[in-house]
């Protein structure tokens, strides 16, 4: 017999057994699927499998509803669809031979990524990272926010109906990247933090780039808010959908403005201060409601925050290197590497082996990125690449909220309490 069909058969019993245990998950939640047809003379009743190969649940999501008519009964959620094995890859590469590897997590919000890891790797190495390197993080890391939610805004709404936000928001997007292409020298997937530091300094180009933006943007989302928050049809929608109260967001683990929106004004940022965000002011947008339209006001008045901090970096920051001076911690600058022959030593050096942090060392760390708390934990064994590393993504934590929050609504409404949620799969799934 050929591998091709052994694999084959082993393919098809997981997914037979797979099946058969998501059924009986979705028969124990309340009741079970074989009492339908006792109790539904009419047959109005049916499980309706959504998704993966569905545009709204982003091609790798299945949602599992039982429906009575048009209401939705139960839920169940299946994912891994896009599982990649992120983590166990991250245990067999150097800590910076990763790096490119957290911008396709949510790879709608690479830079936060980049940060995530090198703050954890820091931690456990004890890793002293230049003032001016912070405050470029920060930008990235706010402009970043900004750019994940503007993919929010728009697809949000054109799930409920109005495509001209799509152009809109993407418009928007694409000046973010522009500032990207200029900063990091990528629009999209941008590797640019470094351990002890990032990439390369910020250029003058850039620096005007960013101030533009952060002159008119503002602008920008006063016309959106004119424009949506009294529009009969986006707040009918919205409001008292998808409504998750305080205490289920809480002991489910939500994160980000999912738990910020239900009335929980939890974030990393004040909570547990990183890079220099203790030295900026900004506020932290919260509401009480827990429904999807109070899910949209706090992304929309984060962004407003995220431009104050970005203008606060602006004036703050420092002159200086942008990377640690350690030969043992980072990489060294290209003109070290280019004109003399120590600097390309330690090049190599930290290519083949990388930063050691000490044997037996373990340490968490975590930022706030756009969908919420994004922490990186890791064992070391005194070697250049994690013995064990584990990742806490925020939409994992999220993604399983809907099978509360969609119970008793309508199957209409899924598509925009999806979006509301702002999943992305990349990083649900690793």
């Amino acid at each position: 017999m050929d591998t091709k069909h052994i694999s084959d058969q082993l393919d098809s019993k997981f997914f037979k057994e797979h099946q058969e245990k998501l059924y009986q998950a979705l028969e124990d939640k309340h009741t079970t699927v074989e009492m339908m047809d006792q109790d539904d003379p009419l047959h109005t009743k049916m499980v309706l499998n959504m998704g993966p190969q569905h545009p709204a649940t982003h091609g790798v999501l299945r949602l599992i509803l039982q429906l009575d008519g048009e209401l939705i009964e139960k839920v169940k959620v299946d994912v891994g669809y896009l599982h990649r094995g992120v983590e166990k890859i991250a245990e067999n590469k150097t800590y910076q031979e990763f790096m490119p590897y957290t911008d396709r997590m949510d790879y709608l919000s690479p830079y936060a990524n980049n940060v995530a890891l090198c703050t954890a790797v820091e931690k456990i190495a004890n890793v002293e990272v230049p003032e001016r390197a912070h405050y470029i993080r920060m930008i990235g890391c706010e402009l970043s926010r900004i750019s994940s939610h503007l993919i929010w805004l728009g697809t949000m709404i054109m799930d409920a109906g109005a495509v001209s936000y799509f152009i809109w928001a993407f418009r928007e997007r694409e000046k973010v990247l522009d500032i990207y292409d200029q900063l990091t020298g990528h629009r999209f997937t941008v590797s640019h933090a470094r351990i002890g530091g990032v990439a390369n300094d910020i250029t003058d180009t850039a620096m005007a780039m960013i101030k533009d933006f952060a002159d008119k943007f503002p602008q920008e989302l006063k016309d959106w808010h004119k424009t949506l928050d009294r529009n009969r049809i986006f707040f009918d929608r919205n409001r008292g959908v998808g409504v998750l109260e305080t205490e289920d967001a809480l002991e489910s683990g939500a994160t980000g403005p999912t738990l910020r929106g239900s009335g929980y004004a939890y974030d990393v940022r004040t909570f547990e201060p990183y890079a220099r965000y203790d030295e900026v002011e900004f506020e932290v947008p919260t509401r009480l409601e827990g429904d999807n339209l109070a899910r949209y006001y706090v992304r929309m008045e984060e962004m407003h925050e995220s431009i104050r901090i970005i203008r606060q970096c602006l004036d703050k920051l420092p002159k200086g290197p942008v990377r640690t001076d350690n030969a043992k911690q980072a990489y060294p600058s290209k003109d070290e590497v280019y004109y003399s022959m120590e600097g390309m030593i330690h090049d190599f050096m930290m290519t083949d082996t990388g930063i050691c942090p000490p044997e037996g060392a373990e340490a968490y760390h975590a930022v706030e990125a756009a969908k919420g708390e994004l922490g990186y934990y890791i064992q070391s064994d005194g070697s250049g690449h994690p013995w064990r590393l584990k990742i806490n993504s925020p939409s994992f934590k999220n993604i399983q909220i809907l099978e509360q929050i969609l119970d008793g609504e309508m199957v209409a409404d899924t598509v925009v309490i999806i979006g509301g949620v702002d999943p992305v799969m990349g990083e649900c799934d690793k």
